[in-house]
């Protein structure tokens, strides 16, 4: 009789070393930044500028009126459940599956937090081409980088069979 075979919930550690990265420095840019007020880190490029985002990713749904914070709170937390439950399923080494997840995961409790905190998302990394007439891109912070890292993942991994899944049809 073979033992219980180990899922990938140990990935959500990696979730929970970015949900406190992302937290962190989170903390730094609201006690160190004044708020819409450019700090130059590389000139051109990139500056540390504390914005509140009322929305989601580009300040979609900003000015809604207030019930795009529980709409996004809740959305949240329902995908991190489905893609907790989706680790429990998927072997522990399968880490094309499982780190992607436990990105989205980090990245979407993370700006969970903020919403029920404060009432929006705390950005604060503002890149920028400087000898460009294009606009600042919107400002983003740790979590929103999971957030992209994993959903970039998801779609690349998607196209690469795993060896193991390799000769079955």
């Amino acid at each position: 009789m073979a033992g219980p075979r180990p899922n990938a919930l140990a990935w959500l550690g990696l979730s929970a070393v970015l949900l406190v990265l992302d937290q962190v420095t989170k903390w730094i840019a609201v006690t160190r930044l004044e708020y819409l007020k450019p700090v130059p880190f590389i000139d051109g490029f990139w500056n540390w500028t504390l914005v509140h985002n009322y929305g989601a990713a580009f300040s979609f749904l900003s000015d809604a009126g207030g019930w795009q914070r529980w709409f996004f709170t809740v959305l949240a937390l329902v995908i991190s459940s489905v893609l907790v439950a989706w680790l429990a399923r998927t072997p522990r080494a399968d880490w094309r599956t499982a780190l992607p997840f436990a990105l989205v995961i980090a990245g979407a409790l993370g700006n969970v937090i903020d919403r029920v905190r404060y009432g929006y998302v705390v950005d604060f990394v503002d890149w920028y081409l400087g000898f460009t007439q294009l606009p600042h891109w919107p400002a983003f912070n740790v979590a929103d980088a999971c957030i992209v890292g994993g959903a970039i993942g998801l779609v690349l991994f998607s196209f690469n069979t795993p060896p193991a899944a390799q000769g079955k049809g």
